[in-house]
């Protein structure tokens, strides 16, 4: 999910922005971001579905600043998107420091949450009504939502880069956790699109 070493300055890791320059070539994702052309392929395509069918997004701290520790001394504490995130819904943010939530343009709005993820889970899914709830990342708050039961479906975009170490998507689960069955398969010569519906 990223390179070694993130830092502020390097948020994925070390070479990790490879791992998603194919998303950022598709028209729906620089729609969302405010920005003009964009490639339409069915890497566009499978952005696009799964923007219209999120409703809200789950994310761990280190997703949304990068830091850690009090709010206070967390250097990116207004998060990565700044005044209109690409959200446009609302995201609920699972930090162990409490926070008032931040309202930014074009709906969306950061929820920190201190219970912990079925607490998180719980509010995403109210207020994502009849959609889906995305588990954005980063790789923690995905295992935790894994560990715990609660996701339906993984969404896998495999890229072609051997990034030498990192952080990896499945690190501590144990091997009867976590069946997955392949319902899905688009390949594209940058990416290859998996989805799998989770089964115990």
């Amino acid at each position: 999910m990223a390179g070694p070493n993130q830092s502020l300055d390097e948020p994925l890791g070390e070479g990790g922005e490879q791992l998603h320059e194919w998303v950022v070539a598709t028209k729906t994702w620089r729609e969302r971001h405010g920005k003009s052309g964009g490639e339409d392929t069915p890497n566009d395509e499978v952005i696009r579905e799964s923007s219209d069918r999120t409703g809200a997004t789950v994310m761990g701290r280190r997703m949304y600043s990068g830091g850690e520790g009090t709010w206070e001394d967390d250097p990116n504490a207004d998060g990565w998107w700044g005044d209109e995130p690409p959200f446009h819904h609302p995201v609920f943010v699972l930090t162990n420091h409490a926070r008032e939530p931040v309202t930014k343009e074009g709906g969306t709005t950061f929820t920190f949450v201190t219970e912990g993820i079925g607490s998180a889970r719980e509010q995403a899914t109210a207020a994502a009504g009849e959609k889906d709830v995305l588990i954005a990342g980063g790789a923690n708050a995905i295992q935790q939502c894994l560990s715990a039961g609660l996701v339906d479906e993984i969404q896998l975009h495999l890229v072609p880069v051997l990034l030498g170490g990192g952080v990896r998507l499945f690190d501590g689960l144990g091997t009867g956790d976590v069946k997955l069955e392949l319902t899905r398969v688009i390949e594209a010569p940058d990416v290859a699109h998996l989805r799998y519906r989770v089964t115990r």
